[in-house]
C-alpha cells in the first residue's frame, strides 16, 4: 500500500508554508524538491557532512536526517533566510571577502552552523570554532579561512 501524501504546516524564514510531504521524504527533499529552496545542499545524505544544515526551532539540524512529516509547526530558517532583502549577513560578506568558499556545497552548512555558533557563543574561541563546526566537512578550502571568517564577524 502506498502511503497518502501529508500537508505539513511550517515557517520557513519567517514565511508560513504548506508543504505536501510524503512519509518518506526527508526536510532537505521537501525543502529542496517540493518548495524550490535549493540552498540547503545533498552531500551524504546521512548526516555526517552538514552541507543541509538549517535551524529548527533555535537548534541546528542536518535537514537530511529530519523527516518532513515531523516539521509540523516548527519555525525553520535555511541559508536562503540568512540576509536580508538589502543585504547580505555579515558572515556571508565575510566569507566572499575571505574566500571562504569554493565550490559552493558545504557552503550553506557551514554558514548556518556558524550562525548558529554565534547565537549560542557571541566571542566564540579558535578551539570553540573549530569545535563546533566539526561536524562540517569541505574538501576545497580547507578550513582556515572558514574559521577566519567566523572569528572576524565574532569580533564585529
Amino acid at each position: 500500500m502506498i502511503p497518502e501524501p501529508k500537508v505539513v504546516n511550517t515557517i520557513i524564514n519567517g514565511d508560513s508554508k504548506q508543504i505536501l510531504v510524503s512519509e518518506r521524504d526527508s526536510l532537505l527533499e521537501a525543502l529542496r524538491d517540493r518548495i524550490g529552496m535549493t540552498g540547503a545542499k545533498e552531500g551524504c545524505n546521512n548526516g555526517n557532512c552538514g552541507a543541509c544544515a538549517v535551524i529548527m526551532d533555535g537548534r541546528l539540524v542536518n535537514s537530511c536526517c529530519v523527516m518532513a512529516a515531523e516539521v509540523e509547526g516548527a519555525e525553520i530558517m535555511t541559508v536562503e533566510g540568512l540576509a536580508s532583502r538589502d543585504e547580505l549577513h555579515p558572515l556571508q560578506t565575510e566569507f566572499l571577502d575571505n574566500a571562504a568558499l569554493q565550490c559552493g556545497i558545504c557552503t550553506p552548512g557551514f554558514l548556518m552552523s556558524s550562525y548558529a555558533l554565534l547565537q549560542e557563543n557571541p566571542d566564540p574561541t579558535e578551539e570553540e570554532a573549530r569545535f563546533w563546526l566539526a561536524g562540517n566537512l569541505c574538501r576545497c578550502t580547507g578550513y582556515d579561512k572558514i574559521i577566519d571568517s567566523v572569528l572576524t564577524v565574532a569580533k564585529g
